[in-house]
């Protein structure tokens, strides 16, 4: 089956959760399709990116959009009552070279990540799927309550625009997938029981348990740039450490992840390292005692979490992120509600070695049980192919009806 494969990132380097979901499901989807990747970019393209993707595409074509056209797509976006995100990865051009695309290679299929491109394929004729992969109206209605005042009345335009985004896209789409249950439960759509749940998986071959000297106490991971990963490391640092540090004031935090914010950065400390992008975060880690992330207005699945599991540190997280994981609260996880809760927790692991052990060995075996990208992907090609099989019977009776009349 040949798939058309439209991303508004380039899914290399793995930095961001829907690069490192993309970059998965074409890696597995390969092995028995033909893959044409379509990627809107608006970055720098990383020197290895396309030699990367060649592995598993056929065709690979990048559209790079410039800062001028994204402030003039926002501005008509805005002009014409669609989400600005919709708007920011929307370009003319590209889409008059993404229907040619579609011309020349006649795909079965078009698989379309995140709403942010729906626009491109929406009116195609061809069998479809829309991965909403996070519900982005919820993401931005917490953020309202968060945001300075002056920013309220624009996450409050883009929430309204976003949600009705979501209803209005789903009746052009064949298949609508989604990363979890909970995330599922958030979308507004009277037949949102017809989204499909296909999980992230986590490489068990590469995050996988090593051993180092451990340098740190606590670690927390992720891109240092978006607004749930800075208001946990926030948290973690200004209100959870200095719990901790009034019955033992020598723990540590690691704080890993690319492009850090500048309130990120200000963290940094005797007792807390941000360590920006580094090349291999399994050392990150790897060099911790114990992971811990307090996610307070994040959406799907945390692939952190997933990670830091598969190399068995013992972890620690909110019950808003443990909703989307499942994992057992107590036996292969622990929930914190509160800066003292989480404070608590670390304590509690960091004296008790042996439960801190238990925990990761536990942790460990439900990541390798459930969450595999194989089998997770696996379901999501027995929808392509479901939904486009019958396209192919209904061409091929069409012809035959024809030449009996």
């Amino acid at each position: 089956m040949k798939i058309f494969v439209i991303l508004p990132r380039i899914p290399f380097p793995l930095e961001k959760g829907d690069k490192l979901r993309a970059f998965h499901q074409i890696r597995c989807l390969s092995k028995n399709n033909e893959i044409i990747l379509c990627a809107i970019n608006d970055t720098k393209i990383h020197k290895d990116a396309r030699k990367t993707l060649q592995k598993y595409c056929k065709s690979i074509n990048f559209f790079s959009i410039s800062k001028f056209s994204i402030i003039f797509n926002v501005l008509k976006a805005f002009l014409l009552g669609k989400p600005f995100q919709v708007g920011y990865f929307y370009n003319s051009k590209a889409s008059k070279a993404i229907n040619k695309l579609i011309e020349k290679h006649k795909p079965d299929h078009i698989y379309c990540q995140l709403i942010r491109v729906a626009e491109y394929v929406k009116d195609q004729n061809i069998s479809k799927t829309l991965d909403y992969q996070d519900v982005f109206s919820k993401g931005i209605e917490r953020r309202i309550h968060s945001a300075p005042f002056y920013l309220k009345p624009f996450f409050r335009v883009e929430y309204n625009r976003v949600l009705s985004y979501e209803r209005k896209v789903f009746d052009l789409f064949d298949n609508k997938t989604i990363i979890s249950i909970p995330d599922r439960e958030l979308i507004s759509h009277p037949e949102k029981n017809k989204i499909q749940i296909i999980i992230n998986g986590v490489d068990t071959e590469f995050f996988h348990p090593i051993e180092m000297k451990k340098e740190y106490d606590l670690v927390f991971t992720g891109n240092m740039a978006y607004p749930p990963n800075v208001k946990a490391a926030t948290l973690i640092a200004n209100q959870i450490l200095p719990v901790v540090h009034k019955t033992m004031p020598d723990v540590n935090l690691l704080l890993a992840g690319a492009t850090p914010d500048k309130s990120v950065i200000a963290l940094d400390s005797e007792k807390v390292k941000v360590a920006g992008w580094v090349d291999d975060m399994r050392e990150s880690y790897a060099k911790a005692k114990i992971f811990i992330a307090p996610m307070q207005i994040g959406i799907g699945l945390q692939n952190k979490l997933l990670e830091a599991m598969a190399m068995r540190l013992p972890s620690i997280t909110s019950q808003l992120a443990n909703n989307a994981l499942g994992a057992k609260s107590g036996k292969e996880i622990l929930i914190g509600l509160s800066p003292d809760e989480y404070a608590s927790h670390i304590i509690d692991l960091l004296k008790n070695s042996e439960k801190a052990e238990k925990l990761a060995e536990n942790g460990n075996k439900y990541i390798i049980n459930n969450y595999n990208w194989e089998s997770a992907t696996a379901k999501l090609e027995g929808l392509m192919i479901g939904s486009s099989v019958p396209l192919e019977k209904m061409k091929l009776t069409s012809k035959i009806e024809r030449k009996k009349f």
